[in-house]
């Protein structure tokens, strides 16, 4: 199981870090990943990380903003958003993998979470 915390409502330009806790069989993670999904669209790629040497992956309309991390020790994995724009406002969800996978394909990841709300407006 994982949680995620940390959304809200920020001006354009401000910042964010999401957190996202997983619970469980956390030995078998592989990896883990941040999708979005806004109003009317699809679930998409944000970035990814694996669990045990912190490859990384984004989706390419956030490079240079965001940064996924991890602390296995507290079982969590951040995303910290940067220079946010109205476009990035979305319910940002976490999953998890037992493969080391760090694709785009949100079929890979498990147990989700309930999402946070990430709202960009002025």
């Amino acid at each position: 199981q994982v949680a995620e915390s940390g959304g809200g409502l920020v001006q354009p330009g401000d910042s964010l870090r999401l957190s996202c806790e997983a619970s469980g069989r956390t030995p078998s993670i592989g990896a883990m990943g941040w999708f979005r999904q806004a109003p009317g669209k699809e679930r998409e790629f944000v970035a990814a990380i694996t669990w045990r040497t912190g490859y990384k992956n984004y989706a390419d309309s956030v490079k240079g903003r965001f940064t996924v991390s991890k602390d296995n020790a507290k079982n969590t994995m951040y995303l910290q958003m940067n220079s946010l724009l109205p476009e990035d406002t979305a319910v940002y969800y976490c999953g998890t993998t037992d493969e080391l996978y760090i694709g785009r394909l949100s079929s890979k990841y498990h147990s989700w979470g309930q999402g946070t709300q990430v709202t960009v407006s002025s």
